[in-house]
């Protein structure tokens, strides 16, 4: 079961910055998730929210902000204790480094609540530029996003992300969409649902595994990857598992 750094390791750094990307990679996770919006001035970055006011000391729009505004912003503001400043980093600069590691990438696009303009296609490019096509893969809540992503690079993999309900027939709407995986709260997994995926060759990668009881579950149901604040816990722990076997 791989495990994905959730926004880098964001359980005791501050989330997609590059700090908690590196140490993220330094406890032998297999991947990282992060999230893409766009700038005012077209830039590819990485934030979860669409606006900057819950991660970093300002506020307002991403896309109200150009990139070297939004360099500004303190994006570790309530981890004043592990360090002084993160900016938010650039989508360009996380793969940059991203192409030096064997990590694969969760590219979530984030264009639920505001369709960025050909969001999609700046996201592939940067990825081409850096050679990561076969190290990433992509998941939005808004499908048709996805879809876009299949139109422009046909050989991307793709993961469906439901809210923690889930959707019935998970497996079977994956397969005719042309989705490789499905990206389910862990509300929305139950031994049938993963059994379901399976007849459609369909792999499961769940969020946000942060507790001990849903990792021994998903562990022992078989599910492909669980996406984690703590990936140490969950690497150490899979590990030790599979010394056992």
């Amino acid at each position: 079961m791989k495990v994905y750094a959730h926004r880098g390791y964001s359980g005791r750094y501050p989330e997609n910055t590059m700090l908690a990307f590196q140490k993220a990679a330094a406890t032998g996770c297999d991947g990282i998730e992060l999230d893409v919006q766009l700038t005012k001035d077209n830039v590819v970055v990485v934030i979860h929210d669409e606006k900057i006011d819950r991660t970093t000391d300002g506020t307002g729009f991403v896309k109200d902000y150009t990139y070297e505004e939004l360099k500004k912003f303190n994006a570790a503001k309530d981890f004043s204790s592990v360090t002084d400043f993160q900016y938010i980093p650039s989508f360009e600069e996380y793969c940059a480094w991203a192409a030096e590691t064997g990590l694969t990438t969760n590219i979530e696009i984030k264009t639920g609540k505001y369709y960025y303009e050909e969001i999609e296609k700046k996201t592939l490019d940067i990825v081409r530029k850096y050679g990561l096509e076969k190290k990433v893969l992509f998941s939005s809540f808004n499908h048709m996003s996805l879809c876009k992503v299949k139109e422009l690079m046909p050989d991307a993999k793709c993961g469906a992300l439901l809210s923690e309900a889930g959707i019935g027939n998970a497996g079977y709407y994956c397969h005719v969409q042309g989705f490789e995986y499905y990206h389910p709260g862990y509300q929305g997994i139950t031994k049938a649902v993963v059994h379901n995926c399976s007849q459609y060759g369909i792999e499961i990668n769940a969020w946000t595994i942060n507790g001990m009881h849903e990792l021994e579950q998903l562990y022992e149901w078989g599910c492909c990857g669980v996406i984690t604040n703590y990936p140490e816990v969950c690497v150490a722990w899979i590990e030790h598992k599979e010394k056992e076997k």
